[in-house]
């Protein structure tokens, strides 16, 4: 679990498509003064741009770390586009004393999108992502939380007919997470509330259970519920 708030801006050293196991392999190197690795134990979790990775092997000094890709995650994220330097924003997973400085993300990426738009807007900017796989935009709501290559932000602007969301980055939020650096045409990892989710499929299960307790059903229920307000609306106003 992580809170989407980016601790360290890392540097790709190595992707590894045929690694010693057979598999793929990243490694990332870290800034001298570096903390990151400072209570690192081989098996630990580290979001890489909102993807959790397990720790394979880490050096701490000069810092650096091996992650595992597995083959999921390449075809879910766009970790298999990163090459030598390119940067990533790095967290270490929640401990039991972490302050919620952003919101739940639990490092499992849903799709990716691409960024349409990047609009100045004083010393903050205005930024558009469009969506690979588009049933993720009934999970992004105006206000609502969203991870962005592991970064926690709030969503100022939803369009679901054209199919995109905006933020804004204040110019501190620029300066230490790697999307401010990125283009029009690249593309961010995506992770959506997962509380949707949760909320979606409890209300789903719920609705379906209804089916034949009533007449109608879940939709008869609702119908009933639309009817029993509309009243109410009717009565109150007359």
């Amino acid at each position: 679990m992580f809170t989407g708030i980016v601790e360290e801006i890392g540097v790709v050293a190595e992707l590894n498509p045929q690694d010693s196991t057979g598999g793929t392999s990243l490694t990332i190197s870290l800034p001298a003064t570096s903390t990151l690795l400072s209570d690192c134990h081989l098996g630990d979790s580290i979001a890489v741009n909102g993807v959790c990775l397990t720790v394979t092997t880490f050096t701490p000094s000069p810092p650096s770390f091996t992650v595992g890709i597995a083959p999921e995650t390449l075809r879910l994220t766009d970790l298999g586009a990163l090459i030598q330097n390119s940067r990533v924003n790095l967290e270490r997973a929640v401990r039991a004393d972490t302050r919620m400085g952003g919101h739940f993300v639990q490092g499992h990426v849903d799709t990716t999108c691409t960024i349409t738009k990047m609009t100045p807007d004083g010393n903050a900017i205005t930024i558009r992502f469009s969506p690979t796989n588009k049933e993720v935009m009934r999970y992004v709501v105006y206000k609502g939380f969203i991870a962005l290559d592991g970064t926690s932000l709030t969503i100022t602007k939803v369009n679901d007919a054209e199919g995109w969301w905006e933020v804004m980055l204040i110019a501190y939020t620029q300066e230490r997470v790697v999307i401010a650096g990125k283009k029009v045409g690249d593309t961010v990892n995506v992770e959506v509330d997962m509380t949707a989710k949760y909320v979606e499929k409890s209300l789903t299960g719920y609705l379906e259970g209804l089916e034949g307790q009533s007449e109608g059903g879940g939709m008869g229920l609702l119908e009933k519920m639309v009817e029993r307000i509309v009243a109410q609306k009717l009565a109150s106003s007359s």
